[in-house]
C-alpha cells in the first residue's frame, strides 16, 4: 500500500472531538446511573471482540474505585447453553459499538429476564441493544468507516468511566474532562518513535503485548489491533499470566511490548518486568509509563500525562498509531483487514 494517509489514521485523529461530545452527552447521566444502580450490587460485563476490552478497563475501575464485584460474562451461557442464572441484584452492562450484534442483544435480554437491570454502552443510537436498555449510553463517535474500531473505542470507555462516576467512584469528574485535550496535545506531536516502532516490529512475525491493572485492558486491545490489521501474532497478556510461564516465548523475534500509565502501583512491576525481559536479551517496548518505564525499554512511546484510572483512554492511542503505520508499512490496507467487518454476528 503506497498511500500515505488512511480513512483509520483520520478517524484515530477525531478521537479528541467524539470524546467532547461523548462526555458532554453522558455526564448529565450520571444521576440516573446512580438511581438504577442503587438496587444492584454487582455488576455483570456484556461484550465480545473490541468491546470486551473496554469492559475489562470497566471491571478494574469499578472494582478499584467503586466498591462493586465486576464480572465479563460468557454469552454462551445464554445463546449456546440457554442456563437460567439468579441476576437479582446485578446490573448488566451490555457493550457494542454497533449495538446489533445479535449475541449481544439476546445475552442483556436474558440477563433481563435472570433478574438483571441493564446498561447499554453503544454508538447505535435507535439500535435494538439501546432500545431494549433500562438506561442507554450513547456514544457520539459518528461514523466510523475504518473496520479497526478507534474512536467507538476510546469513546466506550469514556462512557464506562461516566459509568463507574454514576456508581459511586470516589473520583475527579475534572480528571475525565481533560482528556480529550491531553489526546489533542499527543496527537499534534506524535514524535518518531512510531515510525521507528514501525520499523523494528517489520520484520518479527509476532510480539506479547502485557501491561497490569487498569492498563490491561490497552494492552489487549493493542494486541487485537496489532492481529486484525498487521496480522502479528500478537498476544495480548496480563503481567501476572506473562510471568507465569509464557515469558518463555518473548525473545529476539518476539518482542515485548508493555504498556503502563505514567503514576500508579502498577508502573514499578511494569519497569521490572521490562528489565527482566532485556536481561533475557529479547527487545523490550514500552507505551506510556513516563521515564520509569522508557528507561527500562529499548524504545518507548509516550503517553499522555494522565491518572492512571484515566489513562487506558489515551494509552490506546499510541498503539493505534502504531498499528495504522505497520499496517500501511506492511504493505497492508489497515481500513479493511482482510476477513473482517463492522458488525460480527457469532452463531
Amino acid at each position: 500500500m503506497t498511500t500515505t494517509t488512511s480513512v483509520m489514521r483520520a478517524e484515530i485523529a477525531e478521537q479528541p472531538a467524539a470524546l467532547r461530545r461523548t462526555l458532554q452527552d453522558l455526564t448529565p447521566l450520571t444521576g440516573a446511573l446512580g438511581e438504577l444502580g442503587r438496587s444492584t450490587r454487582q455488576v455483570l460485563f456484556i461484550a465480545r471482540g473490541s468491546s470486551d476490552n473496554a469492559a475489562v478497563y470497566g471491571s478494574y475501575l469499578l472494582q478499584a474505585h467503586a466498591g462493586r464485584l465486576a464480572t465479563l460474562a460468557s454469552p454462551s451461557i445464554a445463546t449456546t447453553y440457554g442456563s437460567k442464572v439468579d441476576l437479582d441484584g446485578v446490573l448488566a452492562v451490555a457493550i457494542s459499538q454497533s449495538g446489533r450484534t445479535e449475541e449481544i442483544v439476546d445475552t442483556m435480554a436474558w440477563a433481563a429476564d435472570c433478574g438483571a437491570r441493564t446498561v447499554a454502552v453503544t454508538n447505535g443510537q435507535g439500535s435494538p441493544l439501546a432500545e431494549a436498555a433500562d438506561l442507554a449510553l450513547v456514544t457520539s463517535a459518528g461514523d466510523e468507516l475504518a473496520v479497526p474500531a478507534t474512536k467507538t473505542y476510546t469513546t466506550q470507555l469514556a462512557a464506562l468511566a461516566v459509568l463507574a462516576l454514576g456508581l459511586g467512584a470516589d473520583l475527579d469528574p475534572g480528571e475525565l474532562n481533560a482528556v480529550p485535550d491531553a489526546i489533542e496535545e499527543l496527537l499534534a506531536a506524535p514524535g518518531d518513535g512510531v515510525d521507528e516502532l514501525a520499523e523494528r516490529l517489520a520484520p518479527v512475525p509476532g510480539a506479547v503485548v502485557s501491561g497490569r491493572g487498569m492498563a490491561f485492558s490497552t494492552a489487549l486491545e493493542a494486541a487485537l489491533k496489532l492481529k486484525e490489521a498487521c496480522y502479528l501474532h500478537a498476544m495480548g497478556l496480563s503481567y501476572a499470566d506473562l510471568l507465569h510461564g509464557p515469558i518463555a516465548v518473548v525473545d529476539q523475534d518476539t518482542p515485548a511490548i508493555l504498556v503502563a500509565a505514567n503514576s500508579g502501583p502498577t508502573l514499578p512491576g511494569t519497569a521490572a518486568l521490562a528489565e527482566r525481559v532485556s536481561s533475557a536479551g529479547a527487545p523490550v517496548y514500552g507505551i506510556g509509563g513516563g521515564a520509569t518505564l522508557a528507561s527500562a525499554c529499548d524504545l518507548a512511546l509516550p503517553g499522555p500525562d494522565m491518572p492512571e484510572w484515566t489513562a487506558p483512554i489515551g494509552l490506546i492511542v499510541p498503539a493505534q498509531l502504531l498499528t495504522e503505520r505497520l499496517a500501511r508499512r506492511l504493505g497492508y490496507n489497515p481500513d479493511a483487514p482482510r476477513g473482517l467487518g463492522k458488525v460480527t454476528q457469532t452463531s
